[in-house]
């Protein structure tokens, strides 16, 4: 081996702990990130598949009868 490879390794050697839970703590972001990412995607599903349901369903209607109140402002 080189010197350079020598030297190299000693310091990732030395480095090796660092950068183990760097990688550790960027798994751990990735994770949330991506978990986070999944539960608004399927938010945002259920939402619109509950929104197409409700579109579907017919509203109820109710008939209100005017003519007590056009016989009152008529006599006025």
């Amino acid at each position: 081996m080189s010197q350079e490879k020598v030297e190299r390794y000693k310091e990732q050697k030395a480095n090796r702990k660092k950068n183990m839970r760097k990688e550790k703590i960027m798994n751990a972001v990735r994770k949330v990130i991506l978990s986070v990412v999944a539960l608004a995607l399927v938010g945002w599903l259920g939402y619109s598949g509950y929104s197409h349901y409700e579109a579907g369903i017919p509203r109820p209607t109710t008939e209100i009868n005017y003519s007590a109140i056009t016989d009152y402002m008529s006599s006025l």
